[in-house]
């Protein structure tokens, strides 16, 4: 089937159905995570930040405090 076709399919769906077939969707895509390979940028920088953190030259911040700012930013 030609991705022109399944979208017309999927314009045909109730929202229910559009919503299990997200899920079903993105199930999948996670179930192939592994497969997907990461790009050397990525992993350089990965790399750098861990080390800085393991280096104790990050400032960090706990995860209510980042929620709240941006709670109060975007109000």
């Amino acid at each position: 089937m030609r991705p022109d076709q399944i979208k017309d399919e999927i314009d045909g769906l109730e929202l229910s159905e559009k919503l299990i077939l997200v899920e079903d969707v993105w199930d999948s895509i996670a179930a192939s995570n592994a497969e997907i390979p990461m790009p050397e940028w990525q992993k350089t920088e990965l790399d750098k930040r861990y080390k800085e953190y393991k280096e104790g030259k990050l400032e960090l911040h706990d995860w209510n405090t980042v929620h709240k700012e941006f709670r109060d930013k975007y109000k």
